[in-house]
C-alpha cells in the first residue's frame, strides 16, 4: 500500500475524506509537501480529537464554585507577609541550588504575536525601552546576573540552563534571531529549542479546516503541550544528564519574570514541593485572571469565566477576597515530578476549548476570512498537572515587582507595550530611590519617587541592565547620594561612572 493509500484510508476512518479534496489540483511537489504534512498528523486519533472538540464546544460552561474552597494558608509564602528572616533563608537555599547547577529555566514561548500585531514571536518584541532591549534580551541577562550572584556567594562556577519550547511558528524566527545576537552572551550549548505539537482546527461539527487546498490549519496545542513535547524532544533525558533537579517554568510575555528566582526556589524546595505556583493578589474580583485554589481537595486554576460573579466578589472577615490567588504562569516543578507527569498522566490532561475565527478554503477552493468564530483549537494548559502533585505550594508576590504581561497592541485596554514599558522604567525608578538618589527630569525638576510608583502614569527614563542589578540589589554603593538626570541608562559600562548632574 502506497503512502498516500495508507492516508486516503485513514482519514476516511477518522471521517476526514474532505482533507484531500484538492489533492488533484496540487503541484506535484505540493503534493508531496501535504503528503509529509498529513503523516505528521496522528491519524490513529483523528476522528477521537474531531468528536471531542465539537462535544467540548457543544457542552455547557463548567461551574466549579460548589467545589471549590481557597488554597489553605499553611502551603502559601509571601514576599507580603512572610517574615524576614524567613525570606532570607529561602534565597540562600535558592542561590545554593543554583550554584550546584541543579536550577534550570524553562520558557513557554510556542504563542504568535498576532494579538500584538507582529509578524514574528514575543520574545524578539522591543516594547520601546531606552536601551531598545527585547524580551529575549532580559531574559538572558537576568540568566547571567543570576548565575554571577550564585557563584559569587558560593565560589562556584554554575550553569543556568535555558529550555524554550517554541512552536511550527516560532522556532526558526527564534534560533535565527539568538544567533545573530550572539545568543546574548550565554554558552549556545546552554539554550536548548525544541518545539511543541501543533493540533488540526476544527469546525463546529468535528470536521477539519483546510486553511490552503494542500494545508490544514493547525494550532499549537496550548501551554500545557509542555509534557508531551518534554518527552517528544527527549528534553526529561537532556535534564537528567545535566543532573538538573528543579524547574523555574514561565511564559515569555512577561517583562518582569524574575529568572531562576532564588527565594521561590528556596521556598518550594524549603518544603519538599514537586510543584508550586507563584500568584499576585486580583486587582479586583473580576481581574480576567485564572484563580489558584482547591477543587474536591486538589490544587487547580479555574478560570475566571467558569467562576460566577457572587463566588467571584466573595469576601473574608478583613475585605479581602477570598479567591485572591490570581495565576500568572509562573511555577516551579521538580524532574522527579515532570518525569511521573509523562509516565502515568499524560492522557488525564484535560482539554481546553477555544473558538477562534480560522481562515478556511471553501467547497470551491476560495479563501475566506470569517467575520465570526468558525472554528474549535483544542488546547491543554501548563496548570493542568496541578491536580497530580503529592505536595503543591502557593508563593505570592508583588504584582508591581514581578507581574507584567505583553499581549496587546497600544490603543488596547491592557497588557500593551506602553504598560510593559512603564512597568519596568517604574521599578528601576524605585530601586534607584531606595538606593538613595534623587531622579532629574529633563528640566532639572527632582522627580519624586511617588511620581515613579504607578506603571499608568509616565515614570521616569530611567533603566537598569539586568547585569548591573537581578533585582535592585547592589545598587547603593553606585548611586547613593547622587542627583541623576534622565533619561538615564545603568549598564556594565557605565557602572563606575553613571551619569549625574
Amino acid at each position: 500500500m502506497s503512502r498516500l493509500d495508507q492516508v486516503k484510508r485513514s482519514l476516511e476512518a477518522a471521517g476526514q475524506a474532505h482533507v484531500l479534496r484538492f489533492w488533484p489540483e496540487l503541484g506535484e511537489e505540493q503534493q508531496e509537501d501535504f503528503l509529509e504534512e498529513l503523516l505528521l498528523l496522528d491519524l490513529q486519533r483523528l476522528r477521537e480529537h474531531c468528536q471531542a472538540a465539537a462535544e467540548a464546544a457543544a457542552a455547557p460552561p463548567c461551574s466549579l464554585d460548589r467545589d471549590m474552597e481557597p488554597v489553605p494558608p499553611e502551603i502559601i509564602g509571601s514576599v507580603k507577609w512572610s517574615d524576614p528572616s524567613s525570606l532570607s533563608r529561602w534565597e540562600d537555599e535558592g542561590f545554593l541550588q543554583i550554584s550546584k547547577s541543579r536550577v534550570a529555566v524553562l520558557l513557554l514561548a510556542g504563542g504568535q504575536g498576532t494579538r500584538l500585531g507582529v509578524p514574528y514571536p514575543k520574545g524578539m518584541f522591543d516594547v520601546g525601552l531606552p536601551s531598545r532591549k527585547t524580551l529575549y534580551q532580559i531574559q538572558a541577562e537576568r540568566i547571567r546576573k543570576v548565575q554571577q550572584l550564585a557563584d559569587s556567594r558560593h565560589g562556584s562556577s554554575c550553569t543556568v540552563p535555558w529550555y524554550i519550547m517554541t512552536s511550527e511558528f516560532t522556532l526558526k524566527p527564534t534560533q535565527k534571531f539568538f544567533k545573530e545576537n550572539r545568543y546574548f552572551g550565554l554558552d549556545p550549548s546552554n539554550i536548548i529549542l525544541f518545539e511543541q505539537r501543533m493540533v488540526p482546527a476544527v469546525t463546529f461539527d468535528g470536521k477539519v479546516i483546510m486553511e490552503g487546498k494542500g494545508k490544514v490549519a493547525m494550532a499549537p496545542d496550548g501551554n500545557g503541550g509542555l509534557y508531551q513535547a518534554l518527552v517528544d524532544n527527549k528534553v526529561l533525558e537532556d535534564l537528567a544528564r545535566r543532573s538538573v533537579d528543579f524547574l523555574h517554568v514561565y511564559c515569555v510575555d512577561n517583562i518582569l519574570v524574575k529568572m531562576a528566582d532564588p527565594v521561590f526556589i528556596g521556598f518550594c524546595v524549603s518544603r519538599g514541593a514537586d510543584c508550586g505556583a507563584k500568584v499576585i493578589a486580583k486587582a479586583h474580583p473580576a481581574e480576567p485572571v485564572g484563580v489558584v485554589c482547591r477543587v474536591r481537595g486538589v490544587p487547580q486554576v479555574v478560570e475566571y469565566s467558569e467562576i460566577p460573579k457572587e463566588t467571584s466578589e466573595l469576601r473574608g472577615p478583613n475585605g479581602e477576597l477570598v479567591y485572591s490567588a490570581g495565576n500568572i504562569c509562573n511555577h516551579f516543578f521538580t524532574r522527579t515530578f515532570l518525569e511521573d507527569v509523562a509516565e502515568m498522566f499524560m492522557d488525564q490532561l484535560k482539554q481546553h476549548v477555544a473558538i477562534k475565527k480560522v481562515p478556511f478554503v471553501d467547497s470551491s477552493g476560495n479563501l475566506v476570512k470569517p467575520t465570526k468564530p468558525n472554528g474549535i483549537k483544542m488546547e491543554k494548559f501548563v496548570f493542568d498537572v496541578f491536580p497530580f502533585s503529592k505536595n503543591f505550594v502557593v508563593f505570592e508576590v508583588v504584582r508591581e515587582d514581578e507581574f507584567s504581561p505583553l499581549k496587546n497592541a497600544d490603543g488596547a485596554d491592557s497588557d500593551t507595550p506602553t504598560a510593559a514599558r512603564n512597568s519596568l522604567l517604574s521599578q528601576h525608578s524605585r530601586w534607584v530611590s531606595s538606593a538613595g538618589a534623587t531622579l532629574l527630569d529633563r528640566d532639572g525638576t527632582v522627580i519624586r519617587p511617588a511620581s515613579c510608583s504607578s506603571a499608568d502614569q509616565h515614570p521616569a527614563e530611567c533603566e537598569i541592565s539586568p547585569l548591573v542589578s537581578y533585582f535592585g540589589e547592589g545598587l547603593e554603593q553606585l548611586l547613593k547620594g547622587k542627583r541623576i538626570s534622565t533619561p538615564f541608562i545603568l549598564d556594565e559600562k557605565r557602572v563606575e561612572e553613571p551619569q549625574e548632574q
